[in-house]
């Protein structure tokens, strides 16, 4: 679900309020709050015959409506109005606060009720928390502002916050991320894309490479290779510090991804060239397996070549390539200095019997 998806889904039932607000200038009160409850029942109508379906929200909406009223003329005292919706947003922002930073989504259950078949991946998903954990922000805000103007404020300012301000909170909001997006989609386009794979190898879509790398765990391929001379000394690399990912620690000597169009071979011939200066080797496929942390969920193919000769770092992204003994590795291994996925990979290598 995306933001104007989700907006338009809580927006409908504050229509009878603003109904009311404009009403009660014009008419007074009593008469305001029966247009608003006819407007309210009559939305529910429109919204059952034409999408088939019950809007709780609507008659919620309604419903506390005709409360507050109620005890706003028995006592004769308009802040019950001014509170309602500052009382109404409070629900809401129970709502976005749970589905926001919990594991329980409500909204997104809602949307899936309402949208039959509708599904989120795990990107979209991390997606719609992001927004919601906007929206929770900005009703907060306006909830809180709305409460103020009811005590402290005059009719007229309690109006235009309850009403207008809020449109024109949300329109600034959904101005700033189109133009956002914007800026995002002409970045793409020169961006390197890679393809999206299932736990089997199979291509099932692409993205550009800074979608992958931001925690939204999609899956994609890439290619590793450890370089080993005749002495069972395995080539690692060093990262340099100002990597996003594992900087300053020793890795496999070769690793990258598998670009769109791209074959294994391409993919491994390319990064063994650009990374260690490697050319005519000869590699074998070891091991296939998914490899996942915070940042990202990778389908690593792993090689291994004899061929350790000529190698000559080339790359801004290798600080350091030197040879590794076993010994030297195992005395070294949980102390921080090597990445975790070399570390897992180093006892992959031994299961082999290459080593």
């Amino acid at each position: 679900m995306g933001r104007a998806e989700l907006l338009k889904k809580l927006l409908p039932g504050f229509i009878p309020l603003f109904v009311f607000i404009a009403a009660d200038e014009i008419w007074g009160t009593k008469i305001g709050l029966f247009v608003a409850v006819g407007t309210g029942v009559a939305e529910m109508a429109w919204v059952g015959i034409r999408e088939k379906r019950f809007d709780k929200f609507i008659l919620f909406d309604t419903l506390l409506l005709i409360g507050l009223g109620a005890v706003s003329i028995l006592l004769n005292n308009d802040i019950f109005f001014k509170l309602k919706p500052g009382l109404i947003e409070l629900v809401l922002v129970a709502v976005l606060a749970v589905s926001a930073f919990s594991s329980v989504n409500i909204v997104g259950l809602m949307s899936q009720r309402y949208l039959k078949g509708t599904a989120f991946n795990e990107a979209q998903a991390s997606q719609m928390r992001k927004t919601l954990k906007s929206l929770f922000y900005i009703f907060l805000g306006h909830t809180v502002l709305v409460f103020y103007a009811a005590f402290f404020m005059s009719k007229e300012a309690w109006a235009f916050i309850s009403g207008g301000l809020f449109y024109i909170l949300f329109g600034v909001y959904f101005v700033y991320e189109f133009l956002k997006q914007k800026r995002q989609q002409k970045q793409l386009i020169t961006e390197e894309w890679v393809p999206l794979v299932d736990e089997e190898g199979k291509v099932v879509g692409q993205a550009p490479r800074s979608q992958v790398h931001n925690g939204s765990k999609l899956l994609h391929p890439v290619v590793h290779m450890h370089v080993i001379n005749r002495n069972k000394a395995i080539l690692l690399q060093k990262r340099p510090p100002d990597k996003l990912i594992q900087p300053d620690k020793w890795d496999t000597a070769v690793g990258g991804h598998i670009s769109a169009g791209e074959n294994l071979e391409q993919a491994l011939k390319k990064e063994a060239f650009e990374e260690i200066g490697l050319e005519k080797f000869s590699a074998k496929l070891q091991k296939v397996y998914k490899w996942e942390s915070k940042e990202e969920a990778e389908l690593v193919y792993l090689f291994t070549t004899f061929d350790s000769k000529n190698f000559n770092v080339r790359s801004e992204e290798v600080v350091e390539a030197r040879f590794w003994t076993l010994k030297q590795i195992e005395k070294q291994i949980g102390t921080g200095i090597f990445t975790p996925n070399f570390e897992y990979e180093f006892e992959l290598l031994k299961e082999t019997k290459l080593l």
